[in-house]
C-alpha cells in the first residue's frame, strides 16, 4: 500500500477520535481541570505506602534508626506529593465539590490520610499475625509478609478504605482493583474489616461494598460475600443501601461459600464449604453441607 494512503486513512481517523462524542463529554467531570487520576501515579501511592509500613522488608534495611528515619523520611514526602495531586484529580468526579476548592483539599486530605498511617500500620501488623497463625505451612512472618496474596491486598484494601472513609472519589477503586487484578481478591473499599483479619490462599474471594467484618475472622479461598437482591427507586434506579452480609467476631467461613444479602453471621460460628447461605446464623453456628448422595447408573445413562 501506498504511503499517500496510509497517511489518509491514519489522518481521517485521527480527525474522527479526537473529537469530543456526546457520550464521551457525558462521562468526562464536570471541573475543567486536564489531568485525570494517573493509575501509574496510584501504584506508586501504595508502594511508598509499602515501604514506609514494611520499611525493612520493601526497602533497603537500615540497621541505624537515624538512617531509617532519612529514608521513610524521604518515601513520606513523595507519598505526601503524589497523594495531594491524585487526590485532587480524583476530586473532579465528586459532584457536590466546588471547582475552587479540589486543589486546596488534596493538600488538606493528603495531610489527614498521612496522620492515619499509623493505624494502618497497626492493623496490617494484626493482619500478618492473623495469617501467620491461622496457617500452619507459614514458617515464619517474612514468609506471610513477602508471598501471601492477602497481605498485598490488605495493604491496598487498608489504604483504600480509609481514602473512601474520606469521600475521595475513583482513588479508592484504582487501588482496590489493582490488588484484584494481581491476586484474584476482590474486596469494595466500602468494606468494614475488623483487626486481625486472615484470607488463606484468596483466589476468587469477592467481598461487597457494604459487607461488615469483625474482628479475627478468616475466609478461604472462592468466598462470596455478596448481595442477594436489589433495591429501586420510583424511577427505577439503582438503590445503594445496605445489601450485604455481617460476619461477626471469630467466624471462620472455608472455600467457594456464599454469604448472600444482609445477613447476620453470630460470633465464633464456622460456615462450611461449598455453602449457599442467604439467612441469619446465631452465634456458635456450624453450617455443613448434606451428605453426598453416591448414586450409580447403568447402561451409560445418568446425569
Amino acid at each position: 500500500m501506498e504511503q499517500n494512503q496510509v497517511n489518509e486513512v491514519l489522518r481521517r481517523n485521527v480527525a474522527i477520535l479526537s473529537t469530543h462524542t456526546a457520550e464521551e463529554k457525558r462521562m468526562m467531570p464536570h471541573m475543567t481541570q486536564t489531568l485525570l487520576p494517573s493509575v501509574e501515579d496510584v501504584e506508586r501511592i501504595v508502594s511508598l505506602i509499602k515501604s514506609i509500613i514494611l520499611t525493612d522488608y520493601f526497602h533497603k534495611r537500615q540497621p541505624d534508626e537515624q538512617l531509617r528515619a532519612y529514608q521513610i523520611g524521604v518515601s513520606m514526602e513523595e507519598l505526601y506529593q503524589t497523594l495531594r495531586r491524585q487526590i485532587s484529580r480524583g476530586l473532579q468526579f465528586c459532584d457536590e465539590c466546588p471547582e475552587a476548592d479540589v486543589l486546596t483539599a488534596g493538600d488538606t486530605l493528603a495531610l489527614e490520610f498521612i496522620d492515619f498511617l499509623p493505624e494502618i500500620k497497626r492493623l496490617l501488623y494484626t493482619d500478618i499475625q492473623a495469617m501467620f497463625d491461622n496457617d500452619p505451612a507459614a514458617t515464619n512472618y517474612g514468609e506471610v509478609i513477602f508471598c501471601y496474596p492477602v497481605i498485598s491486598t490488605m495493604v491496598h484494601y487498608r489504604v483504600a478504605h480509609r481514602l473512601h472513609e474520606m469521600n475521595v472519589p475513583v482513588i479508592p477503586r484504582i487501588i482496590t482493583e489493582q490488588a484484584h487484578s494481581r491476586t484474584g481478591i476482590d474486596i469494595h473499599p466500602g468494606a468494614q474489616i475488623g483487626e486481625y483479619f486472615a484470607i488463606d490462599h484468596g483466589t476468587g474471594v469477592v467481598i461487597g461494598e457494604t459487607s461488615i467484618i469483625g474482628n479475627h475472622v478468616t475466609l478461604y479461598q472462592g468466598v462470596t460475600l455478596g448481595a442477594k437482591s436489589f433495591k429501586y427507586d420510583a424511577d427505577g434506579n439503582m438503590l445503594n443501601v445496605p445489601r450485604h452480609p455481617i460476619i461477626e467476631d471469630y467466624v471462620t467461613v472455608y472455600s467457594n461459600a456464599s454469604i448472600l444479602g444482609r445477613i447476620t453471621i453470630g460470633h465464633h460460628s464456622t460456615i462450611g464449604g461449598n455453602i449457599w447461605l442467604t439467612h441469619d446464623v446465631p452465634p456458635y453456628s456450624r453450617i455443613l453441607q448434606s451428605k453426598a448422595v453416591d448414586a450409580s447408573f447403568q447402561d451409560g445413562l445418568g446425569i
